[in-house]
């Protein structure tokens, strides 16, 4: 056992701080927290020095073996490289205070098996939520072939292409999501509009078709999973939230009339704004392509717009960075973006309460409660304050602890 004290826990459901606590983790699992000593002889005794204990951070949008901007140079790569490439990746967002993540197209069921088995330190990272290669329509968002007379044919080693899979027609999506879930997939992802790193579908472009949509639904349901989709217009979002898709990727280019169909049926957004800051100041130094340059003007105009128009929708705003090769680095500043728009505590919100409830985790991950799982982060400063100290590569979070195991320690004994 561990006993946290001198802490400030930060309750993220009522938005304060409650201070000088004392908070018990046994083995995965927080125990108690308690304004009062609490008797535990036998744990280790960790002194917060008066700094605040915070729940681990969610990124519900990421790309793990994405380690080159230009995804279509991805399509070559060997299946292992990707896997090694990534490791650092994974050390680094784990460093920077997030214990999990939510895969969107790249990660498989074996290397979320690698993390969860590393606790003697081979794989470290964040607890992953995988999504296998997401799904795209031909021309669509993941079908990076280039432009030519004669189309490179899809069984021809294409199948997977910078961590996409081309299908088309009702019955092959419903065979391509079975496959998907049985080698390991948490959950669907599928390419609903255009996009930027594509080179030859335009943006306002519509993905999959409606009858389509609902199959990949249909079949996600049947295993008790969900699907989120990659759309930006709000004719793409309004075909993916009337089908069932239960979260909305990027969806810069939204209208209030749409963002209050999310909020009725319950949909999530996932907005990644910091992405397009990082394409439009490097992308072309690391090798995006032209037709991809042109398109982030596009999306990147919008995306504050679609904070403010998502929140006044009062649609559910989770945290995500969707960031690609050397820009990874850059996760953190997402909270600076969204605190643009939304309240510090609407921001902690969405990368904790509401990302859990987005992965089906309410009460197992986001908050310091009794049940919930101990990851937990000490950080200097108080982010209800000034989210400044969740930014950077970690160097405001001396201790990172994920499923009762301490990840990163610099206190002084």
């Amino acid at each position: 056992m561990i006993l946290f004290k001198n802490v400030h826990v930060l309750d993220v459901r009522a938005g304060r701080l409650l201070e000088d606590h004392q908070v018990l983790v046994d083995g995965d699992t927080i125990r108690e927290l308690s304004d009062h000593p609490l008797a535990a002889r036998s744990a280790r005794v960790i002194d917060g020095g008066g700094r605040t204990l915070m729940p681990g951070l969610i990124d519900c949008h990421v790309h793990v073996t994405f380690s080159q901007t230009n995804l279509g140079l991805l399509a070559q790569t060997p299946q292992t490289t990707l896997a090694l490439r990534a490791l650092p990746i994974l050390r680094g967002m784990l460093r920077r205070g997030f214990t999990t993540v939510r895969d969107a197209g790249g990660a498989d069921w074996a290397l979320k098996q690698a993390v969860e088995e590393g606790m003697d330190g081979t794989v470290i990272g964040p607890r992953l939520f995988v999504s296998g290669p997401a799904l795209s329509p031909t021309g669509g968002h993941g079908d990076f072939r280039p432009r030519s007379d004669r189309l490179q044919p899809i069984g021809c080693g294409c199948q997977r292409l910078a961590s996409t899979r081309v299908v088309d027609g009702v019955d092959a999506v419903r065979l391509a999501v079975r496959e998907l879930l049985q080698m390991g997939a948490d959950q669907i992802k599928i390419m609903s509009s255009g996009g930027v790193a594509s080179p030859t579908d335009p943006v306002n472009a519509i993905g999959y078709s409606l009858e389509e949509t609902r199959a990949i639904v249909d079949e996600a349901a049947a295993r008790h999973t969900t699907v989120l989709a990659h759309a930006y217009t709000p004719e793409a979002i309004r075909r993916a939230v009337e089908c069932g898709v239960r979260s909305i990727e990027h969806g810069n280019l939204i209208d209030a009339p749409t963002a209050a169909l999310m909020a009725e049926r319950g949909a999530y957004a996932v907005p990644t704004l910091i992405t397009y800051e990082a394409l439009a100041r490097d992308g072309e130094r690391l090798g995006l392509g032209a037709q991809s340059i042109a398109k982030i003007a596009q999306v990147r105009e919008a995306g504050l717009r679609s904070l403010q128009i998502l929140k006044d929708a009062g649609v559910k705003m989770a945290f995500g960075t969707d960031l690609l090769g050397a820009s990874h680095a850059l996760q953190s500043e997402e909270f600076l973006i969204r605190a643009q728009v939304q309240s510090n505590l609407e921001v902690l919100q969405s990368a904790t309460l509401i990302g859990a409830e987005l992965l089906n985790q309410s009460g197992a991950l986001g908050e310091i409660a009794p049940g919930a799982r101990a990851d937990l982060l000490l950080v200097d400063g108080n982010p209800l304050q000034d989210l400044v100290c969740l930014t950077g590569q970690g160097e405001r979070i001396p201790l990172i602890m994920q499923g009762g195991v301490l990840r990163a320690n610099e206190l002084r004994a």
